[in-house]
């Protein structure tokens, strides 16, 4: 039984409405990201990264 409406896939999907909710959702993400991105401090974790290895480097020896 072949499907004869190119939008739609042999389970019944609708291709176009897939890939418009698809875009939304990428759309979306960015903002997400964003948000976050910018509260983040990227000097303040550096400094963060480099104590922590300091103190590993001290528990070692």
């Amino acid at each position: 039984m072949a499907n004869q409406n190119p939008n739609q896939t042999s389970a019944g999907t609708n291709v176009q409405k897939v890939r418009q909710q698809n875009a939304q959702s990428q759309g979306g993400a960015g903002q997400f990201g964003t948000e976050f991105a910018s509260e983040t401090n990227a000097q303040e974790v550096r400094r963060q990264n480099q104590q922590s290895q300091a103190n590993k480097g001290q528990g070692n020896s």
